[in-house]
Parts: C-alpha cells; sequence; structure tokens
C-alpha cells in the first residue's frame, strides 16, 4: 500500500470520530440553547418567523466556529470533547451577555423584526470569532 493510502487509512476513522463528537456537542448545544431561550426560536421557525430562523442560524454558526477551531486545539478524542464542550459552554455565555447589552434587541427579533435579528446575529458571530480565536491560541 502506498505512503498516500496508508495515511488516509490511519487518518480517516480519526477524522470521523473528530467531526461526529463535535456535531454530538453542536447539537446539545443547540438544543441546550433552545431550552435556556426565553423566546422559543426552534418553535417560531416552525411557524415560519424569518427573524427567529436567523437568530437561530446565527446561534449554529456561532457555536461552529470556535468548535471548529477547537479542533485544531485537539489532538485526541478526549481533547475534542474537552475543547468542544468548553467552547460551548464559553460561547451560550456570551450569547446570554449580549443579550443583556443589547437590551431590548433579541425581544425585537423575537416579534420578527428582521434588522434586530441581523444585528443580533451579527454580535453573536463576532463573539463567536473571538472565541474561536482565543482558543486557536
Amino acid at each position: 500500500m502506498s505512503p498516500e493510502l496508508q495515511a488516509f487509512a490511519t487518518g480517516f476513522p480519526t477524522t470521523l470520530a473528530h467531526a461526529a463528537i463535535s456535531l454530538i456537542v453542536l447539537i446539545a448545544g443547540g438544543a441546550a440553547y433552545g431550552l435556556l431561550s426565553p423566546y422559543r426560536e426552534v418553535a417560531r421557525v416552525r411557524e415560519g418567523d424569518v427573524a427567529s430562523a436567523a437568530v437561530f442560524g446565527g446561534v449554529l454558526v456561532g457555536l461552529a466556529i470556535p468548535l471548529a477551531l477547537s479542533l485544531n486545539a485537539s489532538t485526541s478524542l478526549v481533547e475534542v470533547a474537552l475543547w468542544g464542550v468548553a467552547t460551548t459552554a464559553v460561547q451560550l455565555l456570551v450569547f446570554r451577555l449580549i443579550d443583556l447589552v443589547l437590551r431590548g434587541l433579541p425581544q425585537r427579533a423575537a416579534e420578527g423584526e428582521i434588522a434586530a435579528a441581523v444585528l443580533l446575529v451579527a454580535a453573536r458571530l463576532a463573539a463567536a470569532l473571538i472565541v474561536a480565536a482565543a482558543v486557536s491560541g
């Protein structure tokens, strides 16, 4: 077997395991956000609320950015899980702090105001990029 194929055969299962752990953490983080949010974005998305879809989509991307960069800081499955859970917890806390600082904006987004939803998503994604940079060193 060529060295390239051998490297692939060795590395691909690890890649799948890292991705699986990160996806599980992402799903858990999204579910935790859905349970903790007083605005019930997922229910509103099911009703067709575009602003809530933008907000919840921003949450998922905002959780995924630090998760993606935490993969660079991790060398084992345990590290992937630890960094994933840590960055997700930090992001959920940061999302709550943003909601407090931008008082009234989350409520306006929950009422369907697209402009408020876009600004809220932008603030959360900006914070996600900062947390991701902090993780990657």
